[in-house]
């Protein structure tokens, strides 16, 4: 064979493998875990009195007390404080103090930042790494370099960020250093990156479900280390993972890539897995007794319940919940979809009782406080309705800058909001926080 046919066929053979195709596919090298041999961490030393990671301390976005129904820019807010960059993850709360990530988009640098939880002063900014982000057409417009929620341990904060190419995690401790980093794998960009870490028993866990090579990773909270690395399938999702206490075991839960899957916390080991939702799935799982619930997302319109001993499908409809999560209550399933109907059907059967449409759009999950829902839409009017399966009760209308893309938190009766302001061309995110004057806090 000359050396012209030669080329010629392994240009075709390279094409015929999929190499060469845009999509930069990589075999991702699995690490396997032995459950026996597993480090002990210290104790994961967060209360009910915090909001320590995505979705609050119980993963289920929900929250007890008495935090304002009714607020608007002047009334109701305790503190604002400007935030530097630009980010849509959601604050969190630990003890006396509020954490975000941030990333400057023209700089390139990402990072997170403490705030003080009484006045709303600015503690401390470190800088985690700077440059090698994906190009604006590998970029959603909802999406930011700082889609992630950190996650506190009670002595560390974790998160992860896509930059040249590759996911790297970071714990820094509460005063703002690094204690270390891990380059977790390859990620091949197609809006950025946004899941959130969720943490268990001497593990970090983050998900990185992308074309390069999807995989979860388990991360030792206080080496840095790799313990297990689990491959998943090579598609664009962007769920965070939930580890659940369901069907009498631990269980971590995610959605995407066409599937619903369980897995073994300490291990990785695949519990189970149920074809549904979509290939590409935003939500969190949420869960009840012995039922996981999930939909998305795109191309596919799915929401379906699983028994989460056996993986099998209880019910599903064609309700797509894409970019938020749904909420449970009282026995019933809650949820906002993208163009802002809001549903309520019955979480044994999946019977719908009613939907209403509010207005807007909606990418930031809903949160649960006692029996009443908060739904903030991305222009950051934020509806307030009541959790009842019966009708459809609005209790108030509030409004909060021009753009909101973060979740809520709420944590001892205050109401911690992510939101931006635009003028033109400028656009200056700010941290509220709302409350009663009345109501010292914690």
């Amino acid at each position: 064979m000359t050396p012209l046919r030669r080329n010629r066929t392994i240009a075709a053979l390279l094409l015929l493998t999929g190499i060469g195709c845009g999509r930069d596919d990589q075999q991702v090298q699995e690490v396997i875990a032995d459950a026996s041999k597993l480090i002990p961490a210290g104790p994961i030393e967060t209360t009910a009195r915090d909001w320590p990671w995505w979705r609050g301390y119980a993963g289920q976005n929900q929250a007890v007390g008495t935090p304002p129904v009714r607020w608007s820019d002047s009334d109701g807010v305790l503190w604002k404080t400007p935030l530097p960059g630009r980010g849509h993850g959601s604050p969190i709360i630990f003890g006396n103090a509020v954490f975000l990530c941030t990333a400057d988009e023209v700089g390139q640098t990402q990072s997170m930042l403490r705030i003080d939880r009484g006045s709303g002063r600015q503690i401390w900014l470190t800088e985690l790494q700077s440059g090698g982000f994906p190009s604006p057409r590998k970029m959603h417009p909802k999406s930011s370099h700082a889609n992630v929620t950190p996650a506190c341990d009670g002595q560390l904060l974790f998160a992860a960020f896509l930059s040249r190419k590759k996911i790297t995690a970071f714990a820094i401790d509460l005063e703002g250093s690094i204690v270390w980093k891990s380059v977790l794998g390859a990620f091949g960009s197609k809006f950025g990156y946004a899941p959130s870490p969720c943490l268990h028993e001497a593990l970090a866990f983050f998900a990185a479900d992308n074309r390069s090579g999807g995989f979860i990773a388990a991360v030792h909270r206080e080496t840095g280390n790799i313990v297990w690395r689990k491959r998943r399938n090579n598609v664009d999702t962007y769920s965070s993972p939930i580890v659940a206490r369901v069907a009498g075991r631990d269980q971590m839960l995610i959605s995407g890539g066409n599937i619903v899957a369980s897995y073994d916390p300490l291990t990785g080991e695949e519990l189970w897995t149920c074809p549904g939702t979509a290939e590409s799935t935003c939500g969190t799982i949420i869960w009840q007794d012995d039922l996981v619930y999930a939909s998305g997302g795109y191309p596919e319109h799915h929401t379906l319940c699983i028994h989460a001993e056996s993986g099998e499908k209880v019910w599903e409809t064609n309700v797509n919940v894409y970019e938020s999560s749904m909420l449970l209550a009282n026995d019933h399933l809650f949820a906002v979809t993208n163009s802002g109907i809001a549903i309520c059907c019955n979480a044994a059967t999946g019977e719908r009782w009613w939907r209403h449409r509010l207005s807007g759009q909606f990418s930031a999950s809903p949160v649960l406080v006692n029996d009443l829902i908060y739904a903030t839409s991305e222009t950051g009017t934020t509806t307030v309705f009541r959790a009842d399966p019966g009708s459809w009760e609005e209790l108030a209308v509030n409004q909060l800058g021009d753009e909101c893309f973060a979740s809520m938190a709420v944590c001892d009766n205050r109401i911690y909001a992510r939101v931006a302001h635009r003028s033109g061309s400028t656009r200056e995110e700010f941290l509220y926080c709302l409350g009663y004057l009345s109501d010292p806090g914690k």
